[in-house]
């Protein structure tokens, strides 16, 4: 069986490298294209181009796959499988396999459709979610559920501890639930609308956490945002970004906002509810901080100033 592959993530790798560990034949990766990154501009492959050339398995980057399919029906797949490529798959694409297209898409559906599932079941505050291998179709996630494998979120994962379950839980949907589909085993099933939710990719508005909500939300939009993209305070002009966070429940008069300490621990914030400590901090146009350097930096300047 001939297996094209498609994505772009260290999710990606993931799934692609169980499929090799499993003895398919992969006969191409799409990709995309290299990109300049980091301060250097130095111009880096896809982690998915990496692990396909460690393979030998021919790769393919287009700029835009809706333009430029054609080179991946030539590769001529039995089945298609994708996890975070990237691009919106067109539809002589998803329509050309004899075993369709599938995707591992990183929630359980229909909720959270998106480019964002991970970080947006955090932020609201979800205590499991999980991984689905589906039918691709041209909506949004949309297609027809094959199976799931879940996991919790526990009180204390950041989205980076969240990814690194999914990746272990879509290691089994591939290789007993992918394998099952290929022998016929699997009944699609057809996602209820009605239930969709949707998670769109983390615009920089969101970036920003407000100190003004409960204590609970302001903890689970900081958690769901470590270790990328990663959350941010305003402290009068100064813009800090929020890299660890701990909660304390307890009663407190404070203003919202308010910085009452710096401690060994971190940053601790008053908020509704009780105390958020940011447990690591980075001031604008400086590195992560050790808490003693922002203890001897910036206690004098920070405590009692209110985050906007």
């Amino acid at each position: 069986m001939r297996i094209v592959f498609m994505g772009t993530t260290v999710f990606s790798n993931v799934v692609l490298q169980q499929l090799i560990d499993d003895g398919y034949d992969v006969v191409g990766v799409v990709t995309q294209p290299d990109r300049k990154v980091g301060r250097k501009r130095v111009l880096t492959a896809p982690l998915t181009k990496q692990l396909a050339e460690k393979y030998k398995i021919p790769v393919y980057q287009p700029e835009k796959i809706r333009h430029e399919y054609q080179p991946v029906l030539d590769f001529e797949p039995d089945v298609i499988v994708t996890c975070a490529y990237g691009q919106i798959i067109p539809k002589e694409i998803i329509d050309y396999p004899k075993y369709k297209c599938l995707n591992v898409h990183a929630s359980l559906l229909p909720k959270y459709r998106g480019g964002a599932p991970i970080h947006k079941a955090i932020i609201n505050g979800e205590d499991e979610t999980g991984v689905t291998l589906m039918h691709m179709d041209v909506g949004m996630d949309t297609g027809d559920m094959l199976a799931m494998r879940s996991v919790p979120i526990d009180v204390d994962d950041t989205f980076g501890d969240v990814e690194a379950k999914l990746m272990v839980a879509s290691k089994t949907l591939m290789h007993v639930d992918f394998k099952d589909y290929i022998d016929g085993k699997l009944n699609p099933i057809k996602q209820n609308d009605v239930e969709a939710t949707y998670a769109y990719a983390i615009k920089r508005s969101e970036e920003f956490v407000s100190f003004k909500g409960d204590i609970d939300t302001i903890y689970n939009h900081i958690r769901g945002l470590i270790p990328w993209p990663v959350g941010y305070g305003m402290l009068e002009e100064t813009l800090i970004k929020f890299h660890g966070v701990q909660k304390f429940i307890k009663e407190n008069d404070k203003t919202p906002g308010e910085i009452l300490k710096i401690d060994e621990t971190g940053v601790h914030v008053a908020v509704q509810g009780g105390i958020i400590v940011l447990t690591q901090v980075q001031p604008a146009n400086k590195p992560k901080m050790q808490n003693q350097d922002v203890m001897n930096g910036f206690s004098d300047i920070w405590v009692g100033k209110v985050f906007d």
